[in-house]
């Protein structure tokens, strides 16, 4: 490839433009940065797919961008031959600007490869397209949809035969397949009503529904927990507008559930996500229509799900007012409910096993190792622990029960492979509605783990970094840090780093010492004399460095106070590029 002027150039002088198309790229001819930042290079795909900002341009989401991708994808299946072709693939939808046109394209583009299409009807939620896969014995899926990102974005994400994402193999295929197709005349596609008509593809729907709903009501743990308090047990419900509009309060309805109020202007679908900045549930903000109605009914808990319906977030009373319960403390709730509840009902498996990431709390491993539960940590994304799932099932070691990372999602049950926010609605309001009867908030609940467990606290900061300079100075902090790693932070040493990327451990004072279990992520382990743990590495899926700080500590002010000061340390790292 040339230089991004060279390949703006390209694009703006392809007849494959519609004129809307050219009139946009012609609307930044004397804005060089912005050239740049769409034609620098072209949108990365990885082990979850595409992702970015909807204009025209190489390193942005467009309909060509889904065609090229696409035809990528469908070489790779293609190359299981016949039997991967029949096999097919799922394609599902959120509600994004932009969603419905770009599944249907990608429709298209699979059908004129000859691989059968199951289509959705409409928005559906990403947990339902795992489901799908698995159930129709598929050769892979694919999801449009850009999770919880702001309203300009739209993304790729795309599945495997095991229900779960795209392992790095394949992914690395698809990459190596895009940078040898033409991306305006490189692909085949086919009319989209004909290709309908003759049976190429298929519109899948309701049925379907049902089927996940099925699943999804049979991982209930107790079942009389929620009409046991239906007449005094209420439950406001938002979906950002998006889709967990139709399933989750239908799951939570035939559970018993009697006073569930949704939130109507939010239960609008609208790729622009009028009532909130940004549709993430892990930002406390987005739920104030939520509240001031939980306020006005009288609401126990807030249950919100993003707009693909695969993370989840929750607020519970205090007093007047309604608290966040963060992504770590509803797993480390979960992970005690779930084993406390499937002990009392008899259907806890033999040597049951939960997995979690890297960069989640260390409470897990503490409450797991006190119920006799074994636990592991993968890298952070599902895929990875469908991985170690799967491992376990081949090996017949450990029977999974349940899935986290501290970035609200959640997975059990073996009918999905990715974060489920349908069936985690469900478990937590079976939950919340336990307690509820004990005359406990899941606040209290979770006082009542550190009394038993110990005290921990965790904090994520976001370091955004946009732009092709973003991503310059990302990669510059990585490498910096690996360089030269700090001997201490905040004041305190460093007593141990464990670099991921190639699965070196560093001991301060020895050098390196050993290998981690599992290597190949761009991710830096720092833990520091006092117990903490600060973890840096890049997001795959925004420009944004994350950085993960974990303290322990006798109380709350304790750990509040380390919180603070390592928060305050994290705010330094931009500096280190």
């Amino acid at each position: 490839m040339g230089t991004f002027m060279d390949e703006y150039r390209r694009w703006i002088d392809s007849p494959a433009l519609s004129e809307a198309e050219w009139k946009e790229l012609d609307s930044i001819r004397d804005d060089p940065k912005e050239i740049e930042d769409r034609f620098f290079a072209p949108l990365e795909f990885g082990t979850a797919g595409l992702r970015g900002t909807m204009k025209v341009g190489l390193h942005n989401m467009n309909i060509h961008i889904i065609r090229h991708a696409t035809q990528a994808f469908a070489n790779v299946i293609c190359q299981g031959g016949e039997e991967a072709k029949k096999a097919g693939i799922v394609i599902a939808h959120d509600c994004r600007i932009n969603g419905r046109v770009f599944a249907e394209e990608a429709a298209c583009v699979m059908a004129a490869n000859g691989i059968r299409v199951r289509l959705f009807d409409a928005l559906r939620p990403t947990p339902e397209l795992s489901f799908a896969v698995l159930h129709y014995h598929t050769a892979a899926g694919l999801n449009i949809t850009a999770s919880h990102n702001p309203k300009e974005y739209n993304g790729y994400k795309v599945y495997w035969s095991d229900g779960a994402q795209l392992p790095p193999k394949e992914a690395a295929e698809i990459a190596q397949q895009m940078q040898e197709i033409d991306i305006f005349n490189g692909y085949k596609t086919c009319n989209l009503d004909e290709a309908i008509a003759d049976g190429r593809i298929e519109i899948i729907g309701q049925e379907t529904d049902e089927l996940f709903l099925e699943k999804v009501l049979g991982e209930t743990i107790n079942e009389s927990a929620i009409r046991d308090v239906a007449d005094d047990f209420r439950i406001v419900y938002t979906p950002f507008h998006g889709c967990g509009f139709k399933l989750v309060p239908e799951t939570l309805k035939r559970r018993g559930l009697k006073y569930l109020y949704p939130c109507e202007e939010q239960m609008v679908i609208d790729g622009n996500f009028p009532t909130v900045v940004s549709p993430n549930p892990e930002n406390p903000e987005g739920f104030y229509l939520a509240v001031d109605l939980a306020k006005k009914v009288g609401s126990d808990l807030i249950i919100g799900t993003d707009p693909d319906s695969d993370r989840i977030g929750v607020l519970a009373r205090k007093g007047d007012e309604f608290v966040p319960i963060t992504g770590n403390q509803m797993g480390e709730l979960l992970i005690d409910y779930i084993i406390t509840a499937r002990k009392e009902a008899g259907s806890m498996p033999e040597n049951p096993g939960i997995v979690s990431s890297i960069v989640s709390t260390p409470m897990s491993a503490a409450i797991c190792e006190a119920n006799g539960v074994h636990f592991e940590q993968t890298f952070t994304g599902f895929k990875f622990m469908a991985e170690r799932i799967n491992a376990w099932s081949n090996a017949g070691t450990y029977r999974y029960i349940f899935a986290f990372e501290e970035s609200y999602g959640y997975m059990v049950g073996d009918f999905v492979r990715d974060k489920d926010a349908v069936t985690a609605a469900m478990l937590v309001t079976e939950m919340a509605a336990v307690y509820h009867k004990k005359g406990m908030t899941l606040l209290d609940a979770v006082e009542a783990l550190y009394a038993k467990y110990g005290r921990y606290a965790e904090k994520t900061i976001n370091l955004v970094m946009p732009g092709v300079d973003g991503l310059k100075d990302m990669q510059s902090i990585m490498s910096n840090l690996r360089s030269e790693p700090p001997k201490s932070m905040a004041g305190v040493d460093v007593v141990r780093v464990r670099d991921y990327k190639d699965g070196s451990i560093f001991v301060t004072g020895l050098g390196k010492v050993a290998k981690t279990d599992i290597s190949g992520s761009n991710v830096l382990y720092f833990e520091l004399a006092d117990g903490t743990t600060f973890i840096v590495r890049p997001s795959g899926t925004e420009p944004k460095i994350k950085v993960y700080i974990m303290v322990h500590g006798a109380d709350k002010a304790v750990c509040d106070a380390l919180l603070e000061k390592y928060v305050a340390y994290a705010d330094t790292i931009k500096e280190m590029k």
